[in-house]
């Protein structure tokens, strides 16, 4: 006989792939309703970023099909993104925001904030609720990545303390030190005073909810990096680098800054892996080494995020305010920044319910 509990037995096998437990356990399977031989339920993941979503659906309809007198099967899907909660006594975390992403890397150079807007732009366009800080305050690329550099943000005067409105567009908030300042002014501070306006920033930006809040890091193993590990919870890090030896020189010093400050590596990206030439798309050419990714990533035992090849395109979209994963979404680097935004989705699930 169908009923609501015959459904959830036949669907406590299947798995979610990223967290290797059973959907029905992780009350992922929610809504069941039985009319007849029409069977339908809600599928709740973990982030509407899931690469996996297809083939858990399918595997969640092959199961109830097994039933007899089943006649069809409907799957309503949804998201809940889990909340990453604080591993310091001191942390607090931003409200409304879910999971904080840090984007860094070991040297300058590497495209770390073409990475972090891309992957911010591509987990908006999942249906994700995304914000992005730009705390390279001594180098404030973001506004103008994400086509803003003119945009004149709002603050809201409060008894507390002001609070900034963040720019907007392609689906993603933002705030950035590049809103505060005349284009050709330089930052000229010590490190208390980075550390006060990234807080500022963390708290005093009305990011309403998030999904994830990605941070365009400075590079290096700094003040700003000390700042974010110690004053909220992250879900963790991310580390571009290129191919090239002095960069991952610098990428493995970063990756060591992040695990002794307790903060969870989530991978390596490697950028600018090869060069696509425009008039030859099927060539490749290996401009600063290969491999080299893989390799740092095998020796400390953390994840290769993806590899995202070098393109006109790529860095034309930087230029122009345009997103390669809104401009060319079918060119080889969108594609590579896209399957890298869903693999960190993933793996920020796996961290929060771990």
């Amino acid at each position: 006989m169908l009923d609501t509990q015959s459904i959830l037995d036949v669907l406590k096998p299947v798995q979610d792939p990223e967290l290797q437990k059973s959907l029905v356990e992780l009350n992922m399977i929610r809504n069941v309703a039985v009319e007849g031989g029409n069977v339908s339920f809600t599928l709740v993941l973990t982030t509407p970023a899931c690469p996996l979503r297809e083939f858990i659906v399918e595997d969640c309809k092959k199961a109830v099909q097994t039933l007899p007198g089943v006649t069809s099967v409907n799957v309503d899907v949804t998201s809940e993104t889990p909340q990453q909660q604080p591993s310091l006594p001191d942390q607090n975390s931003v409200a409304g925001a879910k999971n904080i992403i840090a984007v860094s890397s070991g040297k300058g150079g590497v495209g770390k904030s073409t990475v972090a807007v891309n992957i911010a732009v591509a987990l908006a366009q999942t249906g994700a609720k995304v914000g992005l800080l730009d705390a390279d305050i001594y180098g404030p690329n973001v506004p103008t990545m994400l086509g803003l550099e003119n945009t004149e943000v709002q603050v809201e005067k409060n008894p507390a303390g002001d609070i900034l409105q963040p720019a907007f567009n392609y689906g993603v908030k933002m705030v950035s030190m590049g809103f505060l300042i005349d284009p050709d002014q330089p930052v000229i501070w010590r490190g208390p005073m980075l550390n006060g306006i990234i807080r500022q920033f963390l708290y005093q930006v009305n990011w309403g909810e998030l999904d994830y809040l990605v941070v365009d890091m400075p590079p290096g193993t700094g003040d700003a990096q000390l700042t974010m590990a110690q004053a909220v919870p992250m879900a963790g890090a991310i580390i571009v680098t290129t191919p090239q030896t002095v960069s991952l020189q610098d990428a493995r010093r970063g990756l060591k800054m992040f695990e002794q400050l307790g903060v969870n590596v989530l991978g390596i990206v490697e950028n600018m892996s090869y060069f696509i030439p425009p008039d030859a798309p099927e060539r490749s050419y290996d401009l600063f080494g290969s491999g080299g990714g893989e390799k740092t990533s095998k020796e400390l035992q953390v994840p290769l995020l993806g590899c995202i090849p070098l393109e006109i395109a790529l860095r034309e979209g930087g230029d122009h305010g345009v997103p390669i994963v809104m401009s060319a979404p079918e060119s080889a680097s969108a594609k590579a920044l896209t399957a890298i935004a869903q693999n960190i989705a993933g793996k920020v699930s796996v961290a929060a319910l771990a």
